[in-house]
């Protein structure tokens, strides 16, 4: 479910170490996604991206002239309905398509009401999700047509609506930045909250400055990385393949009998299945109950879900 982060280069170099990063990747990114939007929501009245397209959220019931600011309801139902919301439906969809997977492999081990109700769940999100996408185009055809002052059920939802920012909301959000406001006493808890805000701030500053920067190098890689490059990058990187080590030479005469077993029950292979991750060859019920439980390989530690079972016909079978 994720794209390409420097999370996950940590974790494939060295998954015994940084392995915990990338398995905790959403938590992570839900987390900074929480303080970088509540920083513009409290000092910008809008999300990161609506305040870099020059918006800003306003009440529904607020008449002009609309100044800049929220009520503490509409910013915390915006800052769930941005962070969360995305979150949890990622999470259903990840859910759903491990359920498919699983669905494929013929192992099927008893049910307990609860699973049964789980399932059920899990088959009905379809549904619900395709009833979210025709509200979201029934709420852009009535906003188009000029019978909704949203074009976004989530808008609805957090009682506000876009407005542009006027020269008056600029000069009050400057004088924001100038005007920090660090407490002068408070409890732990609100020390450490102005901590994080302030760090949220910073983090919010860097971001904004760099998104051209990184825009461009997106479109690089992209460049770089493509069919019309591709006979190019071939040929600057291709490099002759390495010999094999020189311990594994010497005691190849050994491994004969070894690489039969399987490393996790320690028998000849039954009904053996390879991960596409790692190359190691096991049975298939030993693999397929570790990799359910652990989802890495028990050799290397790579990141490895079922889909990457690949199944191994030898001329003997």
């Amino acid at each position: 479910m994720h794209s390409w982060c420097p999370f996950q280069v940590l974790a494939e170099s060295n998954p015994s170490r940084f392995g915990f990063l990338w398995r905790c990747f959403d938590e992570l990114y839900l987390l900074l996604d929480l303080l970088l939007q509540n920083h513009f929501l409290s000092n910008c009245s809008a999300s990161f991206s609506e305040n870099f397209y020059g918006l800003k959220r306003v009440s529904g019931r607020q008449r002009l002239p609309v100044r800049l600011g929220m009520t503490r309801t509409s910013r915390w139902w915006s800052l769930l309905l941005l962070c969360l919301l995305p979150y949890l439906q990622a999470k259903l969809e990840a859910t759903l398509a491990r359920q498919r997977d699983e669905e494929d492999f013929s192992i099927r081990l008893a049910q307990t009401r609860s699973q049964r109700l789980y399932r059920a769940a899990v088959a009905a999100y379809p549904y619900v999700s395709s009833a979210w996408q025709t509200w979201i185009f029934c709420q852009q055809l009535l906003f188009v047509f000029g019978v909704s002052r949203t074009h976004s059920p989530l808008l609805w939802l957090a009682g506000v609506r876009l407005e542009r920012l006027n020269t008056q909301d600029i000069r009050d959000m400057e004088w924001k930045a100038r005007t920090p406001g660090r407490p002068a006493g408070g409890s732990v808890m609100q020390r450490a909250w102005w901590m994080m805000s302030q760090a949220a701030r910073g983090m919010a500053v860097s971001v904004s400055s760099s998104l051209s920067m990184g825009v461009f190098f997106l479109q690089f890689l992209e460049w770089w990385y493509s069919s019309e490059n591709l006979s190019t990058v071939k040929a600057l990187t291709s490099l002759p393949a390495p010999p094999p080590p020189l311990h594994l030479q010497q005691d190849q005469g050994g491994l004969g009998s070894e690489s039969r077993n399987c490393p996790l029950c320690r028998k000849p292979h039954t009904n053996a299945t390879v991960l596409s991750t790692s190359g190691f060859v096991f049975c298939y019920r030993c693999i397929y109950t570790y990799v359910k439980s652990n989802h890495r390989c028990p050799v290397t530690g790579y990141p490895t879900e079922l889909q990457h079972l690949i199944k191994i016909y030898s001329p003997e079978s």
